[in-house]
């Protein structure tokens, strides 16, 4: 039986149309899962839609809809750019489906039966644009500390979780856990900003909020976004239901993939909820960074888009998905912040996928032809050429470098090194210099030369196709090879005799920035 991988992003809050933000998450999850599926894993990849509250409700009424129909158009365009960055989701779970409602409604039942909640008075300071209740210690200046926006004072009736009770338990999980949450830097913002003091209980209903879903046992309230929003990694699954047999084999997930702003969500609530429910807990939590421009999360809470924060669709519409993949993955470093702009988005196509893939492909490719008429020569003996050994020494290592990565889930060390294989092998052929070997009549050592970097070139498309997912399968048509479909043998220099290469040119063609951020410029659009 294949070893199972489930992986999450959030839920996306679907206001307004997604932006290069979103796409972060979504596209550093489907690298992890391409990678997995490579590695034979049967692998579940959920991402979706967290589409109730009050927000939703004034937007729908503003724009003259129903709720529905404006969240469909949203959710519409966001399947369609998930479409062109190649996204590799195995559902889509929207919170008003009718699957994740009859889930949600029994959650809430079972945590009552338990005695899990209570029905109280909720007094506090609430954000509307970020839907979140704030103490007056946590305000920034008398403000929502996430958005900056106002915040006004609410009293209602509410039904409470008793998350109070769970603080020692989500302690010990840490401390017995070592790896649940990632970075370890996030572990000390949980306990020093939320655990040390004790958690208080958690409001996890609403009677002034009238979309969402209805509590069963009291009418008048509705369940409160976090609840129903987390529910939605067992939801998509079948949990509760007659039809399980999804959460049966995948559950528990092996990691959520969050943004630092919703960890404490999901690294305090989440398994708290699922402690009451009796339920296992996932495997690990990852909160990463932010794309920042300039210095500040891209938000649109905040107002603070521009032109130079680009409409992803505009960037897929010239340049496809590869660059958008690279810069999302590479820009972003583990657990820390990446900035955003468009130069640096030009420069990375330019250095990474211009000067080093496309150029090392193109330039083999070509030598293969010139020097040896497109035929690859197998060399037996190349180990007792000393670069050559040296070359295939250095690459097995850097293979065994981004395994390690993956396995951490550092995607962006990960992709850097797979980019390093490609620089390596640029600098094999300045250390060999193929075209002063070629003036030698059937120079044995031009055939090592060849050989070792055709080699390379495939293992190095090999090992990029879960982080880019369109040019690199036109590098294993040049040399007439299937696009693999695992990692079988990545470490093994083994390419067959006499394969054929075909023509190929530069499959990222270098940019001209100065116009190419220019026309960027006048196209645009104000997201």
């Amino acid at each position: 039986m294949k070893e199972k991988f489930y992986i999450t992003t959030p839920i996306y809050y679907p206001s307004r149309k997604f932006t290069l933000g979103n796409c972060y998450t979504t596209v550093a999850c489907d690298a992890i899962a391409r990678f997995n599926r490579m590695l034979k894993k049967d692998v579940f990849y959920l991402t979706g839609t967290d589409e109730h509250g009050q927000k939703i409700a004034t937007l729908a009424k503003e724009a003259g809809k129903t709720e529905m129909e404006y969240l469909n158009e949203i959710v519409d365009d966001a399947k369609e750019l998930w479409k062109m960055l190649d996204i590799s989701y195995d559902d889509f779970i929207r919170t008003t489906d009718q699957r994740h409602i009859d889930v949600v409604t029994k959650i809430l039942e079972k945590l009552y039966e338990k005695d899990e909640i209570y029905k109280s008075v909720y007094k506090g300071w609430y954000c509307t644009p970020c839907e979140s209740f704030w103490t007056e210690a946590q305000l920034v200046d008398g403000k929502c500390p996430d958005c900056g926006r106002d915040v006004h004072e609410e009293e209602e009736e509410s039904y409470f979780f008793k998350l109070s009770k769970y603080s020692d338990k989500i302690l010990n999980l840490y401390n017995e856990n070592p790896e649940f949450l990632l970075p370890k830097s996030r572990v000390n913002e949980m306990v020093n900003n939320f655990l040390k003091d004790g958690l208080k209980d958690l409001c996890i209903s609403r009677t002034s909020v009238k979309w969402g879903i209805p509590v069963s046992f009291d009418k008048k309230h509705t369940v409160y976004v976090w609840v129903d929003a987390l529910s939605n990694y067992i939801s998509a699954l079948g949990a509760f239901s007659d039809n399980d047999e999804k959460f049966q084999k995948y559950w528990p997930a092996d990691v959520h993939v969050v943004g630092k702003e919703i960890v404490r969500f999901h690294a305090i609530i989440w398994p708290a909820l699922l402690m009451a429910l009796d339920l296992p807990l996932p495997k690990k939590i990852l909160g990463h960074g932010w794309l920042l421009f300039g210095g500040d999360k891209l938000s649109k809470s905040k107002k603070n888009v521009s032109k130079d924060v680009l409409d992803p669709r505009i960037l897929y519409k010239y340049y496809g998905s590869d660059p958008i993949r690279l810069y999302l993955i590479k820009e972003v470093p583990f657990g820390a912040d990446g900035i955003y702009t468009q130069e640096l988005f030009l420069k990375s196509f330019n250095a990474y996928l211009a000067n080093s893939v496309g150029n090392l492909v193109s330039r083999t490719v070509s030598m293969i032809k010139k020097y040896r008429n497109g035929q690859i020569a197998k060399i037996t003996d190349n180990l007792e050429n000393e670069l050559g050994k040296n070359f295939q020494n250095d690459i097995k290592k850097q293979i065994n470098y981004i395994f390690k990565d993956m396995e951490k889930l550092d995607i962006s060390h990960a992709l850097e090194g797979v980019l390093g294989i490609f620089n390596r092998s640029n600098k094999y052929i300045d250390e060999t210099e193929p075209w002063i070997l070629a003036k030698e009549e059937n120079n044995k050592n031009l055939d090592i030369v060849l050989y070792n970097l055709s080699e390379v070139i495939l293992k190095g498309a090999t090992l990029l196709l879960p982080f880019l997912t369109d040019k690199p399968k036109l590098i294993f048509k040049a040399f007439n090879k299937e696009v693999p479909k695992y990692f079988e043998n990545i470490d093994e220099f083994n390419i067959e005799d006499n394969i054929i290469v075909s023509d190929i040119e530069n499959i990222y063609q270098r940019l001209d920035i100065d116009k190419e951020q220019e026309k960027l410029w006048n196209e645009n659009e104000n997201i």
